[in-house]
């Protein structure tokens, strides 16, 4: 009788980093199944992925998740009570910034640059997560100004909502520059100068 090889195996945590790295760089509607095939390797299959993955879908809302609970961390500042709100919201900024920019995976923020070019009714869920974890972080940075009115820092006056969504803008704005190889040097001079806003809506 003929032995049968072993079956061809794959660690499935370092398959979803390699798939991450193909959505970051391509976008979900960009990559294809025969290129998430490949970057996979080991031989794998197309019987073999699905019952791994499931589908397409179901390994890029692995991978969003994944991504959150990873690279996404450097936004947590936004939530850390025992930053005052200004360095909450310029450390949030620069991590992110310099995660955007290193070496060893794709440049700028798979939430910004992950998101399908033109999601229709029946396929927008599929950008949702991505949805949401921009929201969640606008809300960090409203979060962030709110409290500095709230504890003096700011004018009663100032405009929340404006300044918070000026910080957000900036950020998902990063990685467009990112992606152009702006030097972070020049990036964090940016910030530099952005914080500024902050200073101008500061109570003499």
């Amino acid at each position: 009788m003929t032995k049968m090889g072993r079956p061809r195996t794959f660690d499935r945590q370092k398959a979803i980093e390699q798939a991450l790295h193909l959505f970051w760089e391509q976008g979900y509607e960009s990559t294809s199944l025969s290129q998430l095939k490949a970057q996979i390797g080991n031989g794998i299959t197309a019987p073999s992925f699905y019952a791994a993955f499931g589908s397409k879908e179901q390994l890029f809302q692995e991978v969003v998740q994944f991504y959150i609970q990873s690279y996404s961390k450097v936004t947590d500042s936004l939530w850390d009570d025992n930053l005052s709100p200004k360095e909450a919201i310029e450390q949030t900024l620069r991590r992110s910034t310099q995660m955007q920019c290193e070496l060893g995976h794709p440049k700028g923020c798979m939430v910004a640059l992950g998101i399908m070019s033109a999601p229709t009714a029946e396929n927008i869920h599929i950008a949702q997560p991505l949805t949401d974890a921009r929201a969640r972080t606008l809300k960090g940075f409203t979060r962030c100004v709110q409290r500095g009115v709230d504890a003096g820092y700011l004018l009663e006056n100032t405009n929340v909502q404006a300044l918070s969504n000026t910080f957000c803008s900036f950020l998902f704005g990063i990685s467009i520059s990112a992606r152009d190889d702006a030097e972070l040097s020049v990036l964090n001079d940016a910030i530099t100068e952005l914080m500024k806003l902050w200073t101008l809506a500061e109570k003499s």
